[in-house]
C-alpha cells in the first residue's frame, strides 16, 4: 500500500521513519507529475518543495501553529499532507483550488496569491499570539524571488523589532521566482549558498594554525575574538542578524533529517528566526529540471514521459504583443521594456534576447517598476511595463503620483486581463478599466484582434506627455474583426439597419466578437443595433455622444467589473453632454469570482451572448411601454416581452469562451 494513501492528516506523518519519509517524497513527486500533467498547473514549484513541507509539518503542529506560504502557487504538497488528494479536478470547477484555499481546509490561512506578502500576515498573526497569549507559533515559508518584493522588508523591519516575538521565517531558496531571481538580494543569497560557512572555515583554520609553531595559536584566538567581522566575511548572514533576527543555514531542503533540527531550534527559539533552505525546483522530473526558460514553473496539459503539451500551442495574445515589441525596438532606439520577475510569461523573452541592454527585470515589485519607468521617460526614453493586470493593483499609487502627475510617457501593458477562471480570485484582471478612470490624462487601448493590439501598441509608445495602458485578455487570440466603418475615433463593427436604431452597443476589446454575435441575436427579434468598437476607452470618443443620441438604448459591455468601469465612464460622458439615452451596462459583479474555466465564470456572472441578448430584448420592450409591447419595426412577428426573451435563447449560438 503506498504511504501517501495513508496520509489524512499532517500527525500521520509522525509514525514514519526517515527511510520512510524519503519515500513518501518519491511517491508525492510521482503523484504531482502524473495528476498536474492531466490538469496543468504549478508543478516546478512543488516538485521543489517536498520534503520541505513534510519537515514543516513534521515539527510543527499545524493547524495551531500557522504554516502561511507566500504566493501558494508551492502549497500541492501542503494540500496532500492535509488531507486532500483527489487533484483530479485541480483548478477546475468544484475540484481543488491552485492556491490555499480557506473553503477547502482549516490547515490553510492565506489565500491571496499575490506575492511578498507572507511576512506582513505572519507579523500581524505573531503579535496577536503575543498580545492574546496563545501558545502556538507562526510560520512564513517565503521564496527567494518574493524577497525582492519591498512589502517583504517592510515586514522584516517590523518583525525584526521584537526580539521576544517567535516568528519563524523559512526562506525557499530556489535561486528563482519565475525565471532566475535577480537583484542584489539574490546575489546575497547566492554567496551563503556558496560558502563553506563560519564553522567549517574556522575549524580548518584551526587545524592549520594549531601546526604552525610560535604564532599559531595565537593569532588562531584573535581570529575567533574577531567571529563577527570574519563571519561577515566567510559568511555574510549577517545582513539578517545585522536586523536583530536569528539566522539558521543554508540548509539542505531535500535532507529532512536536517530541515527537522533546524526547523526545530528555530521553534524552541523565543524570538524571530530565518531558517534558510536550498531547494531545487522542479526536482526528481527531467523535463522540469531542463527547462531553463523557469522549470515548468505553469504548466498546461502535458505528457507525463516527456514534458511536451499535448496540443501545439496558438497564437496567444502574449505572443502578438512579444513580436511586435521587438519589431518596435529594431525601429525605436528610446524603447526599452520591464518586467517584474516575469520575463516570460509576458512575453519579452524576444525582446531580451535581442536587445539585452534594454530589458531590465526588477523583481517582484511593481511598485519600484512603476517609478524606475518614470525616471526612464523622464531621461529620455519610453518604457513599455508588461505585467499582469490583477499585478498592476499594487502599484497604482506610483502610476497616479510619479507617472502621470509628473506627464510621463510610459505604456503599460496589461497581460491577462479581464476574467483569467481557473487560477481564482486574485488573478482575474478585473479591476484595472476601473482603477485607472481616475488617473488624470491616462489613456486606455482594449484592442479586439491580434492587428489592433500591434496597431495600438504603436500608438501608445507615441505619446510621450501621459502614460497609456494597452490591456488584453489570457489565452488565444481569436479571429479578426474588421471594421466597416468609423464614426471620430471608434471603429463601427456592425451598422444598424433602419433608419432610427434601437440599440448602440459599445463592445470593449477582445468581447468583439461576443457583441457581435449578440446584435444578431437582438436582429432576429426585430431590434436594431449598432455595434462600436471605441479602440481606446479612455477618455470616452468625443462622437460617442452624438451617436448615442440617434439610439434609443446604449449597451456597454466590457471584461472588466461593473463598479467604476467603462461602462460608468460612458454614462458620465452621456450625462455631461446632455443625452438623456437609458443605459445598460454588463460585465463583471464586485465580487471575488470562484476558480472554474474562463468560459464556466462568464456564463455564471452571465456575460454571454444569450444572457444579455435577452436582457436587452426585455428592456427594449419595456422602453415600448406595454407588458404585452408589440417588438418595433421590420415587419417581424409581434410578440411579448417574455416570450422574445425566451426565442433569443432558443436561437443563441453556443457563447464565445
Amino acid at each position: 500500500m503506498p504511504l501517501l494513501t495513508r496520509i489524512r492528516g499532517p500527525r500521520d506523518l509522525d509514525r514514519l521513519s526517515l527511510e520512510q519519509l524519503d519515500q513518501l517524497a518519491e511517491e508525492i513527486r510521482t503523484f504531482l507529475v502524473g495528476a498536474v500533467s492531466k490538469t496543468g498547473g504549478h508543478l516546478g514549484p512543488n516538485l521543489g518543495v517536498v520534503e520541505l513541507t513534510i519537515a514543516l509539518h513534521r515539527v510543527f503542529e499545524s493547524p495551531k501553529d500557522k504554516v502561511l506560504f507566500d504566493t501558494g502557487h508551492q502549497a500541492y504538497v501542503h494540500k496532500l499532507l492535509t488531507g486532500r488528494q483527489d487533484f483530479s479536478k485541480l483548478r477546475a470547477k468544484g475540484g481543488l483550488s491552485g492556491y490555499p484555499s480557506r473553503a477547502e481546509s482549516e490547515h490553510d490561512i492565506i489565500e491571496n496569491s499575490h506575492a511578498s506578502t507572507v511576512l506582513g500576515w505572519a507579523d500581524g498573526l505573531a503579535k496577536a499570539n503575543q498580545l492574546l497569549e496563545r501558545d502556538s507559533r507562526v510560520v512564513a515559508v517565503i521564496g527567494d524571488g518574493a524577497l525582492t518584493g519591498g512589502m517583504a522588508w517592510e515586514a522584516l523591519n517590523n518583525i525584526a523589532d521584537a526580539k521576544d516575538r517567535p516568528l519563524v521565517i523559512v526562506v525557499n531558496d530556489n535561486e528563482r521566482s519565475y525565471s532566475p531571481t535577480i537583484g542584489g538580494l539574490a546575489n546575497h543569497l547566492a554567496t551563503l549558498r556558496t560558502t563553506d560557512g563560519y564553522e567549517k572555515f574556522l575549524t580548518r583554520t584551526r587545524e592549520v594554525l594549531e601546526r604552525t609553531p610560535v604564532v599559531g595559536r595565537p593569532l588562531y584566538e584573535t581570529l575567533h575574538g574577531a567571529k563577527k567581522g570574519l563571519k561577515d566575511f566567510i559568511a555574510p548572514q549577517g545582513m539578517f542578524e545585522d536586523l536583530g533576527l536569528k539566522y539558521v543555514g543554508p540548509i539542505d531542503g531535500h535532507d529532512i533529517e536536517a530541515l527537522e533540527s533546524a526547523l526545530a531550534r528555530a521553534k524552541r527559539f523565543g524570538g524571530p528566526v530565518i531558517v534558510h533552505c536550498l531547494t531545487e525546483k522542479g526536482r526528481g522530473y527531467r523535463p522540469a529540471v531542463e527547462d531553463e526558460a523557469d522549470r515548468f514553473h505553469a504548466v498546461g496539459v502535458i505528457h507525463p514521459d516527456t514534458g511536451l503539451p499535448i496540443k501545439a500551442a496558438a497564437a496567444s495574445w502574449t505572443s502578438v504583443f512579444g513580436d511586435e515589441m521587438v519589431k518596435l525596438g529594431r525601429e525605436r532606439e528610446d524603447v526599452v521594456a520591464i518586467t517584474a520577475a516575469m520575463l516570460h510569461p509576458v512575453g519579452l523573452k524576444k525582446f531580451a534576447e535581442t536587445f539585452p541592454d534594454r530589458i531590465y527585470d526588477v523583481g517582484i515589485a511593481e511598485q519600484h517598476g512603476a517609478v524606475s519607468a518614470a525616471g526612464l521617460a523622464t531621461g529620455g526614453l519610453h518604457p513599455v511595463f508588461a505585467v499582469y493586470a490583477t499585478f498592476l493593483n499594487r502599484a497604482f499609487d506610483q502610476v497616479l503620483m510619479d507617472v502621470a502627475l509628473h506627464k510621463c510617457g510610459v505604456t503599460f501593458v496589461l497581460d491577462r486581463a479581464g476574467v483569467t477562471g481557473d487560477d481564482g480570485a486574485s488573478h482575474n484582471g478585473m479591476w484595472d478599466m476601473s482603477m485607472l478612470q481616475v488617473v488624470p490624462d491616462l489613456r486606455i487601448a482594449a484592442p479586439r484582434d491580434a492587428e489592433q493590439l500591434r496597431t495600438q501598441l504603436r500608438e501608445a509608445v507615441d505619446v510621450d506627455d501621459a502614460p497609456t495602458v494597452l490591456r488584453y485578455s489570457k489565452g488565444v487570440v481569436g479571429p479578426a474583426v474588421p471594421a466597416v466603418g468609423t464614426v471620430g475615433g471608434m471603429d463601427v463593427l456592425r451598422r444598424a439597419d433602419a433608419p432610427a436604431p434601437d440599440v448602440l452597443l459599445v463592445s470593449v476589446g477582445a468581447l468583439a466578437p461576443m457583441c457581435l454575435e449578440i446584435a444578431g441575436l437582438l436582429d432576429k427579434q426585430g431590434i436594431s443595433t449598432t455595434v462600436v468598437d471605441p479602440r481606446w476607452v479612455k477618455p470616452v470618443d468625443e462622437a460617442l455622444a452624438p451617436l448615442a443620441a440617434r439610439h434609443r438604448v446604449v449597451v456597454t459591455v466590457e471584461d472588466n467589473s461593473r463598479v467604476g468601469g467603462v461602462g460608468s465612464a460612458i454614462a458620465q460622458a452621456l450625462r455631461d453632454a446632455g443625452v438623456d439615452v437609458p443605459l445598460r451596462d454588463f460585465g463583471i459583479p464586485p465580487r471575488f469570482l470562484d476558480h472554474a474555466s474562463r468560459k464556466e465564470v462568464m456564463a455564471e456572472i452571465g456575460l454571454t451572448a444569450p444572457d444579455i441578448a435577452r436582457q436587452v430584448t426585455g428592456l427594449v420592450a419595456k422602453l415600448d411601454g406595454l407588458p404585452d409591447s408589440r417588438l418595433r419595426p421590420s415587419g417581424k412577428a409581434a410578440t411579448d416581452r417574455t416570450s422574445a426573451a425566451a426565442r433569443v435563447a432558443d436561437s443563441a449560438e453556443p457563447a464565445h469562451d
